[in-house]
């Protein structure tokens, strides 16, 4: 779905980005991508890396049937209302704006416009991102395959109700954070134990990415797969019954609460 059509991004940053590399990845070419960046450093930059189309004018990307907005929500009414009279009826807005919801954008236009809310995380920088999605009041079914088209490019990518999106940003969206401050911890105590420093950085992120990848593969329930691995009276059980003493599990749980709790409070 996505030869031959333009898109145009409003806002050049680190996610807009990731998005280029896997959209130019699938297939699309640089000429069919326009990028409103308002910074000329970062335009400069994207030409020469990416071979984009840019431009310092937000307005720009009127004429492109898919437009990314990857902006901050803090100037999202003053960039939607320079919109609000240029975009033609046919034109899908896609935003990446965390906690603004689909109804807030449709709102700052006069006629009925096509929203997808999409909530990404930073993996996608390294093309191993977990996006979801959610649509509008008149969106079709139509656009949703062709955002997730986008989407699954820089990782993947699943449909949800818009009531959902905020947890979606407390797991996935904040879930980075999580799992870094996790692996900094088996770092931390591996040095504690006597290792050096870089081989216990290298050995507990390849633990994390090695493990993900054996759910991912495997299809296996997290349980089942750390049952394999348990021995009885082994050194597993024994870090495990830690665990269990510290509330470990009961303190991630209460992470994703926090952040989804969070996120409900920035979208009113």
């Amino acid at each position: 779905m996505l030869q031959g059509k333009k898109i145009g991004f409003i806002g050049g940053g680190n996610m807009a980005e990731a998005l280029i590399r896997g959209l130019l990845a699938g297939g699309v070419t640089a000429s069919d991508i326009l990028v409103a960046e308002p910074l000329l450093k970062k335009r400069e930059y994207l030409v020469d890396r990416y071979h984009v189309q840019v431009t310092a004018d937000n307005r720009d990307t009127a004429v492109t049937p898919v437009v990314i907005l990857a902006i901050k929500p803090q100037v999202a009414a003053k960039v939607l209302v320079g919109l609000a009279d240029l975009l033609p009826d046919d034109t899908l807005l896609v935003s990446i704006m965390a906690g603004t919801p689909c109804a807030a954008i449709e709102a700052t236009f006069p006629n009925p416009v096509r929203v997808v809310r999409v909530m990404p995380n930073t993996p996608a920088l390294v093309m191993a991102g977990a996006s979801a999605i959610c649509r509008g009041s008149h969106a079709t079914d139509e656009d949703i395959v062709l955002v997730k088209e986008i989407f699954t490019m820089t990782g993947t990518c699943s449909e949800v109700g818009e009531g959902l999106m905020d947890a979606v940003t407390g797991l996935s969206g904040s879930g980075p954070a999580y799992v870094m401050t996790f692996v900094e911890a088996l770092a931390d105590a591996g040095v504690k134990n006597g290792l050096p420093r870089d081989v216990a950085s290298e050995l507990a992120i390849q633990t994390v990415l090695g493990t993900a990848r054996l759910l991912q593969e495997t299809g296996e329930h997290p349980a089942a797969l750390r049952d394999k691995v348990t021995s009885p009276g082994g050194t597993t059980i024994a870090g495990l019954h830690a665990l269990e003493k510290g509330a470990f599990r009961a303190t991630v749980m209460n992470a994703v609460d926090a952040a989804t709790a969070r996120a409900k409070e920035l979208g009113k």
